[in-house]
């Protein structure tokens, strides 16, 4: 039955390592040749009609995981194998690429012992998976690391993020593509606020090779934190951390995504393709920002820090939770119609100047504050009079996330983690080498360290998990609500960067400091409403571990 061939097959393809001819499953009429190169699986119906219209070529870098079976409680002696990939493909109605899921399963009966039906077929599942965990990809010329096979799994779901469906696609989408990848998970359902957060604080991370989250953001920002708590956090927070998107926003899977070299998607699609990332069991190094507030010294992040135009709007629209991302477009049309100027002063450590960095602003102006004389310390003498009074009465979900602060500032003073080298404390002056921005009236300020803030955000292109950058993007008071609903829209995109705005500037830098003037506002840390008042940032490269395919 089973024939080795040394030639290649006339596809162009590199040689046939495994030849058979089988039954397909669900017909046994129609007999298949299917043939296992080093790429491939070719699968050719034995039919009269032309080859090329009978011929299936699935590429092994698309297949995530390959099974023998046979039929239990029965006299049946064939055996089967099954093979499941996610190819990326032309979509029926609209536009784009996405990854639509192909199963190919194949009855094996030409023996008369069930048993070595059954070798055989495990034969063929085996060399399966050994060619398509060879299929690794170079991403940035490095090789990246891979979770072994099987690998177990804590999935931490949250029921009530986004449109509260998380568990419904879950069920839909992700139990089977886990099954088919031979991924032993674990389902935990979260029940309140901080609840990850305890439990990765306290769990044996012996018996996991990945926590994964499916939610929002605002998940794995509880267990990142939650891991950085621990006592022993430096063997913690390598742990291989995964993410499908489950919530609104769902900008770290965006980013992913996007990273993986693949074209946008949305929905169930991002969720696909990040499943798919997930099952392949490839790990990349990602940064963590540590964020310095007044009174609660510290704690991390690995998406954003916002202050202004999409602080509000993040928040504010946290009323239309219930409509998914569309409650953010709600929430900029709102805050564009009563749009505010925020006062504050902010600085920066540039990186330096190596031809990848640029900075893109106005004119090029530079600082008139002397950079020591920069204390982020509110003061009732600032000349710089408040003209707005910035707050949020939308909902309770401010009360509460500010509640949820102060209340867990006992473990942040505790929080271990990596030392801070680039940061005075929040009350002493900067260093010379900082930059001070001259303005101090502005309508938002945003640090992120992903290309995306939201599915259909590309804040940030050029953003990769491990450059060891904060991309700060700031817009200037005085631009027109025209020109900023232009600006968001070429956002989408990624466009902003081109679209020669006088208002914008973007630089990268390795750490920040915030001082707002204003008495009330807020300010987010990955979508996370945090302590109003002076903030600071540095990044640490490459801290923590995700599975990003």
């Amino acid at each position: 039955m089973d024939k080795r061939k040394s030639v290649p097959d006339g596809t162009g393809s590199s040689p046939v390592t495994l030849y058979g001819e089988f039954k397909l499953v669900g017909n046994r009429k129609v007999r298949c040749a299917v043939s296992l190169t080093e790429k491939e699986l070719i699968v050719q119906r034995l039919t009269a009609a032309p080859v090329e219209r009978n011929k299936v070529v699935l590429s092994l870098r698309d297949c995530v995981g390959c099974r023998a079976h046979h039929k239990d409680g029965t006299a049946d002696p064939a055996a089967y194998f099954s093979a499941y990939f996610y190819p990326p493909k032309r979509r029926w109605v609209s536009s784009g690429v996405s990854r639509q899921r192909i199963e190919q399963s194949f009855r094996l009966d030409a023996l008369q012992e069930p048993r070595a039906n059954q070798e055989e077929a495990e034969k063929w599942a085996r060399a399966v998976r050994e060619r398509s965990a060879r299929q690794r990809r170079l991403r940035d010329g490095m090789l990246m690391s891979e979770l072994p096979r099987p690998f177990r799994m804590m999935l931490l779901v949250n029921p009530q993020s986004g449109k509260g469906q998380a568990l419904t696609l879950y069920n839909n989408y992700i139990q089977q593509m886990l099954n088919e990848a031979n991924v032993q998970h674990t389902l935990i359902i979260t029940e309140w606020q901080n609840h990850a957060r305890e439990l990765v604080r306290e769990a044996d991370l012996s018996q996991w090779d990945a926590l994964v989250i499916m939610s929002g953001d605002g998940l794995l920002y509880e267990v990142i934190n939650g891991l950085l708590e621990r006592p022993d956090w430096e063997e913690a927070i390598r742990t291989p951390l995964g993410v499908l998107p489950g919530g609104s926003g769902n900008a770290l899977a965006a980013s992913i995504h996007h990273y993986s070299g693949a074209s946008p998607v949305c929905s169930e699609e991002l969720l696909v393709s990040c499943g798919f990332l997930l099952c392949k069991g490839l790990v990349s190094h990602m940064d963590l920002v540590s964020i310095h507030l007044s009174s609660s010294p510290r704690l991390f992040s690995f998406l954003s820090l916002a202050w202004g135009f999409i602080a509000d709007v993040d928040i504010e629209s946290e009323k239309y939770r219930h409509i998914g991302a569309v409650r953010f477009t709600i929430g900029t049309l709102v805050r564009l119609a009563s749009l505010r100027i925020y006062k504050g002063r902010l600085a920066y450590l540039p990186v330096a100047e190596d031809g990848n960095n640029r900075t893109i602003h106005c004119n090029n102006q530079a600082s008139s504050v002397s950079p020591a004389s920069l204390l982020c310390r509110p003061s009732s003498n600032s000349p710089c009079q408040n003209t707005f009074y910035n707050s949020c009465h939308s909902n309770n979900s401010l009360t509460s996330r500010r509640s949820e602060s102060t209340s867990s500032k006992c473990t942040t003073n505790a929080l271990p983690g990596p030392p801070d080298s680039l940061l005075p404390p929040l009350d002493q002056a900067l260093p010379s080498d900082w930059v001070v921005v001259q303005e101090e009236d502005f309508v938002l300020m945003l640090a992120m360290y992903q290309s995306h803030l939201a599915e259909d955000l590309l804040m940030a292109p050029d953003a990769t998990l491990n450059d060891g950058f904060i991309h700060l993007f700031y817009i200037r008071a005085g631009i027109s609500r025209i020109a900023l609903l232009r600006l968001l829209l070429a956002m989408e995109k990624g466009a902003h960067l081109a679209a020669n705005c006088q208002h914008l500037v973007h630089t990268k830098v390795r750490a920040l400091r915030l001082e707002p003037f204003s008495p009330k506002g807020i300010i987010t840390v990955d979508g996370e409403v945090v302590e109003y008042g002076p903030v600071q940032a540095e990044v640490h490269r490459g801290l923590a571990r995700l599975i990003s395919g």
